[in-house]
């Protein structure tokens, strides 16, 4: 296979603002990014949701366009904007044929730079975000694993929903989002990022030009690492027709040595149609129709966590057939073949998920916040590949312990018992 070089570049403004781009030159689009280096884990807790409710409202109008001339003006470009609240980054983001590139990084720039915050449409958002968190409560595969992190990370704004709380958005008035506002948006905490087919000098031309008015400023979040509570939650929900399961352990933070082995280990587990949960739960036994694992890091912590929807007469076999394949990565190590078949999975996600430009584009802010320098894919297949069973086997000693185990079960539970004991591994 031909060697992949990344065109990335990279500047910093001399007010701290960070601009990333990566030339793509066999495609005709270009992906834009504002991010910013801080989510709903920076809240105060009595202002949980006010993140992704300022994430929301700048799209509700500008100094220079409302909220209609915004949609319009996206769409006569044939662009897809959008953004996202998470738990450490926001991102506003917009995607378009690279001849509308500076069009599309105005409008983007507006409504960052320039909203207006207008009590009404303040009122009314709130109505909307609040219909939003009722339609998340209706989902309970989203439910359970909000129960689990509130409980996984109790008493920290980790642990808090991205959304808010009933109560929390019903405090939100003009002041209280635009402090919040401006506390965000200092440029140390932004950063920049573009891919596709677009020129790195005139582009970091035209950032610096909408951001010159911006006074330099570091707003130093980063709240304190969490302490993890590994509990048992049993929570009845009498109309849901599944027990909806969440079974979790600690594991490493995003940039960890070892995170390539968790990566391995965790598609073993529970990545996609081959994995042993997936295998031997949902083909083997029959008792489930969804069950998959999932590896969350952040910033100064993480949780594998795994996800399964049953009966309730299944519910206690789940656990327990979960459990043991726990015990077994402890015991046993994993065969060569399929260590190879999930190392081989893992490459072929990755190359696939760098396919288009705005994959790309978030990929390299992600790079930037989180290890500050840039990973061609090369390097990372290298670290795939170095990672051995007896890797695995420590890891899976290391993160599944009896004590650090927490189980989340929501639904029609009539009885279930889930103990400390059935949790031996």
């Amino acid at each position: 296979m031909a060697k992949e070089v990344r065109n990335i570049r990279r500047q910093v403004l001399p007010h701290g603002l960070t601009v990333i781009t990566e030339r793509m030159e066999h495609i005709r689009s270009a992906s834009i990014g504002i991010w910013l280096e801080t989510g709903s884990r920076d809240e105060d807790p009595h202002w949980n949701g006010i993140s992704h409710f300022i994430e929301h409202m700048v799209f509700k109008g500008t100094k220079h366009r409302s909220a209609e001339e915004i949609a319009r003006q996206v769409d006569s470009i044939g662009g897809n904007m959008d953004a996202f609240t998470a738990k450490e980054c926001i991102c506003f983001n917009v995607k378009v044929l690279d001849e509308h590139i500076p069009v599309a990084l105005e409008i983007l720039c507006d409504l960052v730079l320039h909203p207006v915050f207008d009590a009404q449409d303040i009122t009314r958002e709130r109505g909307v975000i609040l219909e939003e968190i009722k339609m998340d409560e209706d989902n309970p595969d989203y439910l359970v694993h909000e129960i689990f992190t509130q409980s996984f990370w109790k008493d920290h704004p980790l642990g808090k929903p991205i959304l808010g709380t009933k109560e929390t958005v019903k405090r939100f008035e003009r002041q209280s989002v635009l402090d919040a506002y401006a506390h965000r948006f200092a440029p140390g905490n932004i950063i920049v990022a573009a891919a596709g087919n677009l020129d790195h000098d005139r582009f970091v031309e035209l950032v610096a030009k909408h951001f010159e008015h911006i006074k330099p400023a570091k707003n130093g979040f980063h709240s304190a690492e969490p302490k993890i509570v590994p509990r048992i939650v049993l929570r009845n929900k009498k109309a849901l027709e599944q027990v909806q399961l969440c079974i979790g352990v600690p594991s490493h933070p995003i940039a960890h040595e070892k995170r390539h082995a968790s990566y391995i280990l965790n598609t073993l587990l529970g990545g996609g149609m081959s994995s042993r949960l997936f295998q031997n739960i949902r083909e083997r036994q029959g008792l489930a129709y969804s069950i998959y694992s999932d590896l969350n890091p952040y910033r100064d912590t993480g949780c594998l966590a795994v996800y399964a929807g049953t009966s309730l007469a299944s519910a206690a076999k789940v656990v327990q057939s979960v459990i043991s394949e726990f015990r077994t990565l402890k015991t046993t190590p994993v065969p060569e073949d399929e260590l190879r078949r999930s190392k081989d999975q893992l490459k072929g996600g990755l190359m696939l998920s760098l396919e288009s430009s705005s994959a790309r584009m978030s990929n390299l802010a992600r790079q930037k916040m989180y290890f500050d320098r840039f990973y061609d894919l090369d390097e990372l297949i290298e670290k795939i590949e170095a990672v051995t069973a007896d890797d695995l086997h420590s890891l899976a000693n290391q993160f599944f312990r009896t004590e650090l185990v927490a189980v989340t079960a929501l639904g029609n539970l009539n009885g279930l018992k889930v103990s400390r004991d059935q949790l031996a591994c």
